[in-house]
């Protein structure tokens, strides 16, 4: 099961310098590397602090109800559509 929050959120159409796409296993001090995609994973790497927020919780709860504690990446998988991760990020 997937989460399609399209729509949902209107932000900006740029991403804040604070997230990164990234490939390097590196993740800088205050930040977690989520995985992100339906089928194809993308990584990012986000500030914790948008852990908090409601709307990254409901992700959260997604991920958790899909893959309980076994990620298939090896790390944080949240299983939702990548260019709706985007618009969250966005409204965050």
């Amino acid at each position: 099961m997937a989460i399609r929050l399209s729509g949902l959120f209107q932000g900006k159409k740029t991403l804040r310098s604070s997230v990164q796409s990234s490939f390097s296993t590196i993740v800088p001090k205050g930040h977690i590397a989520v995985y992100v995609g339906e089928t194809q994973k993308r990584r990012f790497i986000v500030p914790i602090s948008y852990l908090s927020h409601s709307s990254f919780q409901g992700l959260l709860d997604q991920a958790e109800e899909e893959f309980g504690f076994n990620h298939p990446m090896g790390g944080l998988t949240i299983p939702c559509e990548e260019e709706a991760f985007l618009d969250l990020l966005n409204f965050l």
